[in-house]
């Protein structure tokens, strides 16, 4: 197999939570442009409307779906829909996501169990849904989850954000729990850990952190509307076949000072 082979997605399908702006909707893109079939979930149907546009404009077939993971009753439906479209799922990546920033001495109960659902519990709930549905059936499967750089350190001065950071610890020991038990199986499962992305999520901090974040990080700048690209498509191909339960931070280098 030729090098480009490795990385091509022809006729592979991809299921993207979170995947109507943003960076679900980068790595939509990456995906559809290496030969994927891409179905996007979220909550909002118009987000998803502009999103179908945006890649069928790019000559992408993407299927859009509302589902709001919060509600995990949804999630068999959510993967009924793609499996009644497609007949199964090659790659999941489960990157929807909240956080909530408040003190930790004051945080509402609220919020964290939000967090929680949405970042752990979710994650979980739709990979053995998929797992037992299409990739163990097939003994086959790439499950990326998208974690954070925020799980693998306390929060920086002024970001009160001790539940995502919590979660997002969690997803990457997810990661690595899923690869060890599911690799019998021949499903890869590895985590995608991003900094600081412009996004509505992180829209406030970098308001009023942005030249703090910049400053410490040794690139000099955020990340950008291309930088997961490349990350996902090797985690979703066979380029990345001898590789499972790590996790690639996408930073600009701010973890290592």
């Amino acid at each position: 197999m030729s090098v480009k082979d490795l990385f091509q997605l022809d006729g592979k399908v991809a299921l993207i939570t979170g995947g109507s702006r943003g960076l679900g909707l980068q790595m939509a893109q990456a995906l559809g442009e290496m030969g994927c079939r891409v179905a996007i979930s979220a909550r909002k149907a118009d987000e998803l409307a502009e999103a179908k546009e945006h890649l069928q404009g790019r000559g992408i077939e993407a299927r859009t779906i509302v589902n709001d993971l919060q509600r995990f009753e949804g999630i068999p439906a959510l993967v009924d829909d793609v499996m009644n479209a497609h007949g199964r799922i090659d790659i999941l990546i489960n990157n929807a996501g909240a956080t909530w920033g408040a003190p930790a001495e004051e945080y509402p109960d609220e919020a964290w169990h939000k967090v929680m659902n949405l970042n752990v519990n979710a994650p979980f709930f739709l990979a053995r849904e998929v797992g037992k549905r299409s990739m163990i059936p097939r003994r086959a499967g790439k499950i990326i989850n998208v974690a954070s750089v925020a799980g693998l350190k306390g929060s920086p001065p002024g970001m009160n954000t001790i539940a995502y950071n919590t979660s997002k610890a969690a997803a990457i020991n997810f990661t690595r729990a899923l690869a060890a038990e599911w690799g019998k199986y021949n499903i890869n499962v590895n985590a995608i850990c991003p900094g600081f992305f412009p996004s509505k999520m992180s829209a406030g901090l970098l308001d009023k952190l942005e030249d703090t974040i910049v400053s410490r990080t040794p690139l000099r700048r955020l990340g950008g509307d291309e930088d997961l690209m490349g990350p996902v498509v090797f985690l979703a191909s066979e380029a990345s076949r001898h590789v499972t339960g790590q996790y690639l931070a996408v930073d600009g280098g701010s973890i290592i000072i």
